[in-house]
C-alpha cells in the first residue's frame, strides 16, 4: 500500500509514533475490504500485528529477513554500479541496520558461514528464473514470486479448514520451497514431461541427486528432512503416525489427524494452489491482451481438472471462475 514512499521517508515516518498510527490505520482502512472474507479471527489478529508496537522475537527476526534481503539486492546493484549515486549512504545505512541485529542467531551463522549465504544466493536465482519461459507473458511471473504465492494462498486455505498448527506451517512451507528443485533443473514444462514415457521420472529421480549434491550440503542436517518433505512427493499428502509416513487425503486430516502430533500436509490442496496460481497467471496474461494457442490450452487444461473438484471443503470451481477471461466486447456490453 505504500510501496511509492522511498524507505528513508518511510522511516522518517515510523520514528514519529502518531504519523505512523496514522498511516498504519490508513493502510488498514484501504486493506479491509480485502481481507475481511477471510474471518474476523483473522481479521483482528492482522490489525493487532501492524497496531502492536512490541518488539517480540517474531518480529525480530522478520525485521532481519527484511534487511538481509534488502542487502542482498543492494549487494547486485552495487556491483552493477558502484559509484552510483547515494550507494555510499545507502551501504552505510545497511550496516548500522545489520549490527542492530547481531544478537540474533540466524544473522551470526549468515555472518561466519559461507554455505548458508550460498544457500541465500541459491534459491534468490529464482528471482531471475521465469515460469513460461517458452510463451510471451505479460506480465512474466518469476519461479521465486510464484512459490511466494503458492505459499501465501496454501497458508490462508488452511486457516479456513481450521488447520493445525503445524499443518499450516507444512502447507505454507511446502509452497514456499516446491519450486526449489528448479534452480538445478529450469522450469521443464509439462508437455515435455509427459512427451516421453518415464522422462518424468527420470526428471525426478535428477532433482532428487542434485538436491543431495547441491543443495543439502548447504543446510544445516537438522533440517534435511522437512526440506525433503518439502521437495520431494510435494503434492501427497501424508501423516506420520508411530513415527511413519502414511498417505492419505485432506478430508481425512481434517477428519481424523488434524493435530500437531500427527505433523500433516494437505500436499493435494497445494498442487490445487500450484494450479490455481498457474491459471491466475495465464488469466493476466490474458487480460493483458497476450494470447497463443499453448497458453489458452493451458488453461482449459486447468480449468477442466477442476471442474467439479473440491477439496477438505474448498470450492475450488467457484475460486477458478472468479477468474473469467471477457473480450473488450463483454466489457462494454
Amino acid at each position: 500500500m505504500i510501496t511509492d514512499l522511498k524507505p528513508q521517508i518511510f522511516n522518517r515516518i515510523k520514528e514519529d509514533k502518531k504519523k505512523y498510527e496514522e498511516l498504519t490505520k490508513w493502510v488498514y482502512k484501504r486493506l479491509e475490504p480485502v481481507i475481511s472474507p477471510l474471518g474476523l479471527d483473522f481479521v483482528d489478529r492482522f490489525r493487532h500485528y501492524f497496531s502492536s508496537i512490541d518488539n517480540t522475537i517474531s518480529k525480530r527476526i522478520l525485521n532481519a529477513s527484511h534487511f538481509y534481503a534488502t542487502r542482498w539486492e543492494f549487494d547486485i546493484i552495487e556491483r552493477a554500479n558502484p559509484t552510483g549515486y547515494e550507494i555510499p549512504e545507502i551501504r552505510s545505512f545497511l550496516q548500522k541496520k545489520q549490527e542492530k541485529h547481531y544478537d540474533l542467531t540466524g544473522i551470526q551463522q549468515l555472518a561466519l558461514f559461507q554455505k548458508y549465504r550460498n544457500f541465500i544466493d541459491l534459491c534468490g536465482q529464482l528471482r531471475f528464473q521465469y515460469r513460461w519461459s517458452h510463451l510471451n507473458m505479460i506480465p512474466r511471473t518469476s519461479v521465486l514470486g510464484h512459490m511466494l504465492l503458492v505459499a501465501i494462498l496454501s497458508y490462508l486455505f488452511s486457516r479456513d479448514i481450521g488447520a493445525c498448527p503445524k499443518r499450516c506451517f507444512n502447507n505454507y512451507f511446502t509452497g514456499l520451497f516446491h519450486d526449489l528443485p528448479e534452480v538445478l533443473t529450469r522450469d521443464i514444462i509439462s508437455p515435455v514431461k509427459r512427451s516421453i514415457e518415464g522422462l518424468d521420472s527420470l526428471i525426478k529421480a535428477y532433482e532428487k541427486e542434485q538436491m543431495d549434491q547441491e543443495v543439502f550440503n548447504l543446510i544445516p542436517p537438522e533440517w534435511h528432512d522437512e526440506m525433503r518433505t518439502f521437495t520431494e512427493d510435494e503434492f501427497t499428502s501424508i501423516v506420520y503416525v508411530d513415527h511413519q509416513v502414511v498417505t492419505t487425503d485432506t478430508e481425512t486430516i481434517s477428519r481424523e489427524y488434524n493435530k500437531d502430533v500427527f505433523n500433516p500436509r494437505d500436499g493435494e490442496m497445494v498442487k490445487a494452489v500450484d494450479d490455481l496460481t498457474a491459471y491466475v497467471e495465464t488469466y493476466c496474461s490474458l487480460e493483458n491482451g497476450v494470447k497463443s494457442p499453448d497458453l489458452l490450452e493451458a488453461r482449459q487444461s486447468i480449468s477442466r481438472k477442476y471442474k467439479d473438484l473440491t477439496i477438505g471443503g474448498i470450492p475450488f470451481p467457484d475460486i477458478f471462475s472468479y477468474f473469467k477471461v471477457y473480450t473488450s466486447a463483454t466489457r462494454e456490453a
